[in-house]
């Protein structure tokens, strides 16, 4: 076949015939950014990190957080935590665990360099008290402390030092260290080799101290751009699991023998991000030489020139649920509905708000948008460029890869984007401390890339990370999300949902944070 032959080229393998049963080959668009867990902050990066790096807990498959290499945990008091060390843990080249490597590992998650600084300052500042007892101390309370610690993974201090990357790669910058392609974790399995962008080949770890759920020996993730390679390698078998099989070849998967489709919503929100900081377009041209999106009246003319029903039936084909809401899910808001609105989409209404904005005859913008990030994620942006052009807003879609966007963004090189953001925590702090407080110290806002301040929705969302009373934080947070939609800070769009298409020989469990925990997985012949 045409179709083998081109895809063996690519992906250097044609191993269906070599490879054993109780290995899985599994695919998605895109790859992994790097192997240093501490430099990227991004779902299938960190996932694929998750099998060779390990946190203190980890969420299970209840979505609950549970022991890993903390066995129990104590708040001593409102500022003081206490974990208690998995004993006779090893990393994969058999140097012992100890509280030592929590140490070390804690103060590189704070270095500017780690995206995840935010929660690592979130928790304190960690203190060997022997080696397998950490005492976290807090400088303010803060009620989610296991659950932070389960999103950061643990180096081996000793491993870090002997290959001189004590510090975080800056991602940013496209630097390259060591960790980049190599790993040593305490995780159920072990990095075997990495050709980026081609295959990433892991083993299973002998000396886990865990159990395994599932039967497998290996696992090879191969990243396939195309969304039609991708469907075709699964239909011949060439892969055995796709995390995101293309909305609109679900159907078809469902109906081929040999292959099962399993549904579940991502607890991810995709959303608009627009630069609110500067006084002019970094990319773009306006008639008066100004920054447009300062103007919330031209903020919520492009919300409501959004056919959000056109975007989930047309291009999603049904798998995405539209929202107002600001958190990844809709447990962040306490299911409330008020926080969950859209506002209505509106043309007309659209043009008046453009109008008195003064922006008539609109403007012209350039748009970052992943390629190969979120479901459809460039299709989307060519959408929404028709929708706003509607409204003579003249978009140009700067569509890249993902190993691109993130760094642009990150460096806050950007006017307008279409990003996602979620995880394992349903947690309304996942999202407000991040990515909708404004930039400052520790980490805060460090995903804002818009550069937006919201003095009132600020105060708010500061308060509701140290109270401690369930009533009282409630409130607060329903209050903050409340003033960040008045100032429609970011667009929101949809929740995703993540339909995980495999052969009919392979058993795992769905989850909501779209992470594929291979120690669950069984493959049967």
């Amino acid at each position: 076949m045409r179709f083998m032959s081109t895809f063996c080229a690519a992906a250097t393998l044609c191993l269906a015939a070599a490879i054993p049963a109780q290995t899985l080959r599994w695919s998605s668009q895109g790859d992994m950014q790097t192997t240093d867990p501490h430099s990227q902050n991004e779902v299938l990066t960190n996932s694929l990190n998750s099998h060779v790096y390990e946190g203190l807990t980890r969420r299970m498959q209840d979505m609950r957080m549970g022991p890993a290499l903390a066995t129990e945990w104590t708040q001593v008091t409102p500022l003081i935590w206490r974990f208690k060390l998995r004993p006779d843990v090893k990393f994969h080249d058999g140097t012992p665990f100890t509280a030592d490597d929590v140490v070390f590992s804690m103060q590189r998650l704070r270095d500017d360099n780690a995206p995840q600084r935010v929660y690592a300052n979130a928790v304190g500042i960690p203190k060997a008290i022997d080696p397998l007892t950490v005492v976290f101390a807090l400088d303010k309370p803060n009620p989610i402390v296991p659950e932070l610690l389960g999103n950061l993974f643990i180096m081996s201090r000793r491993w870090c030092e002997e290959h001189r990357v004590t510090r975080p790669l800056d991602f940013r910058k496209q630097e390259e260290s060591y960790a980049s392609q190599h790993a040593n974790g305490t995780g159920p399995f072990m990095l075997v080799s990495r050709q980026p962008g081609v295959k990433t080949v892991f083993k299973r770890n002998p000396a886990w101290w865990n159990k395994f759920q599932g039967n497998l020996q290996d696992f090879v993730y191969l990243p396939i751009s195309n969304d039609a390679t991708r469907t075709a390698a699964l239909l011949t078998g060439e892969v055995d699991f796709v995390l995101d099989p293309p909305p609109r070849d679900v159907a078809r998967l469902r109906s081929q023998p040999g292959v099962k489709v399993l549904d579940g919503e991502e607890n991810r929100l995709v959303f608009i991000g627009m630069d609110q900081g500067r006084d002019k377009l970094l990319y773009g041209q306006t008639p008066d030489g100004k920054n447009p999106l300062k103007d919330l009246r031209v903020r919520k003319a492009l919300y409501q020139a959004i056919d959000i029903e056109a975007i989930k039936s047309k291009l999603m084909s049904g798998y995405a649920l539209p929202t107002g809401g600001f958190t990844p899910s809709p447990r962040g808001t306490y299911d409330d509905p008020k926080l969950e609105t859209r506002l209505p989409y509106d043309m007309a209404a659209a043009r008046k708000l453009m109008a008195a904005a003064g922006y008539t005859d609109g403007f012209d913008i350039t748009m970052d948008c992943p390629n190969n990030r979120y479901v459809n994620d460039e299709r989307i942006c060519v959408a929404l460029a028709s929708m706003w052009a509607q409204i003579k807003v003249r978009v140009k879609v700067n569509a890249m890869t993902r190993t691109l966007f993130f760094p642009k963004v990150e460096k806050f090189d950007t006017s307008l984007y279409l990003a996602g953001w979620g995880g394992g925590s349903t947690d309304a702090e996942v999202m407000l401390t991040p990515v909708l407080r404004s930039r400052g110290e520790q980490g805060v806002g460090v995903a804002n890339y818009g550069g937006f301040v919201n003095a009132e929705a600020d105060a708010l969302a500061a308060a509701s990370t140290v109270e401690t009373d369930p009533r009282k934080r409630e409130a607060l947070v329903k209050a903050a999300l409340q003033a960040f939609r008045e100032q429609i800070n970011i667009i929101p769009l949809h929740r995703q949902v993540i339909p995980w298409a495999m052969r009919s020989h392979v058993s795992l469990p769905h989850s909501p944070n779209n992470w594929a925990s291979m120690d669950w997985v069984t493959v049967g012949k």
